[in-house]
């Protein structure tokens, strides 16, 4: 069967529109008209009822939908291995990570994994959260560590939470070992960038927190240089934090919070067999650490 016909009907369906769907597929209106009749010819009943609020599936249609799309995906994955296969990426693992996660957690993991595929090579790529997500989906990567985020696409393997630190002047004046979130209020706050916002703004507006937010374009080591010369107040990650040498003050936030670190992923029924190998080996060493 045409996987063609089959896309256009999913899309038609998920849009609940043949004029939007047309315009998504690059088709005329009137060719995936005819399309979907041709789908509906070769299978020998209606899948579709077109009216004025749209397409929707037949019950027949409906039944067909979770087919329709292991159908699609087992198609998508054969291509993947087929290109995969062709350009010799077959025997390589490609990873994309945060700094602070490629720098802490991923040569200890490889290690390990190279000791048991040795003819397997890794990849490793380093970027924001926007971008190390958007290799996953554009196929650049196989998988990506980083904080979870919202992404329908793509399955999440918890590995870790992350707890978030306040990070202060060296002359913060406290006895306390915590920092009330609630503090955060009408100071001056320098904001990670990279996509450490998303982590932070998460935890202030489920506080109902409003520091003066001064966003940054820099590293977060010189988030904390800044910090160390008096120019604001931050927050970064324990794991961001680890093994760097600085006088700031680092207090954990009252109420506790956390960024929840993982690995996100194609489904794992589309991933090749080394690719789940990896993801496996990984949550291990993690929990070993």
């Amino acid at each position: 069967m045409d996987t063609r016909k089959l896309e256009a009907l999913l899309t038609a369906v998920e849009l609940g529109s043949f004029t939007r769907a047309a315009e998504v597929l690059g088709y005329t209106q009137s060719g995936l008209t005819h399309m979907m009749n041709s789908l509906e010819k070769d299978i020998g009943f209606t899948v579709l009822v077109r009216g004025r609020s749209g397409v929707q599936l037949t019950p027949a249609g409906q039944r067909l939908l979770p087919l329709v799309r292991d159908c699609l995906a087992s198609t998508s994955a054969l291509e993947r291995e087929i290109t995969l296969i062709n350009t010799h990426k077959e025997d390589s693992v490609r990873v994309a990570a945060y700094e602070s996660i490629a720098r802490h957690w991923l040569p200890e993991i490889i290690q390990q994994f190279r000791r048991e595929h040795p003819d397997v090579t890794v990849d490793i790529q380093m970027g924001s959260v926007e971008e190390v997500y958007r290799w996953v989906t554009e196929d650049r990567v196989d998988m990506c560590f980083a904080s979870r985020q919202e992404s329908p696409a793509l399955e999440w393997t918890f590995l870790r939470d992350d707890e978030l630190l306040a990070i202060l002047p060296p002359d913060y004046d406290s006895a306390e070992d915590t920092f009330p979130i609630q503090f955060f209020t009408g100071q001056e706050f320098l904001m990670p960038s990279m996509g450490f916002d998303r982590d932070i703004l998460r935890v202030l507006n489920q506080h109902g927190v409003t520091p003066l937010i001064r966003t940054t374009q820099v590293s977060d080591s010189a988030v904390i240089s800044m910090v160390e010369h008096g120019l604001g107040v931050s927050v970064l990650s324990r794991l961001v934090l680890r093994g760097r040498q600085n006088s700031v003050r680092a207090l954990p936030l009252a109420p506790r919070a956390v960024r929840e670190l993982g690995i996100a992923a194609r489904p794992k029924k589309e991933l090749r067999p080394i690719v789940r190998s990896f993801i496996q080996q990984s949550c291990e060493m993690i929990e070993k650490m």
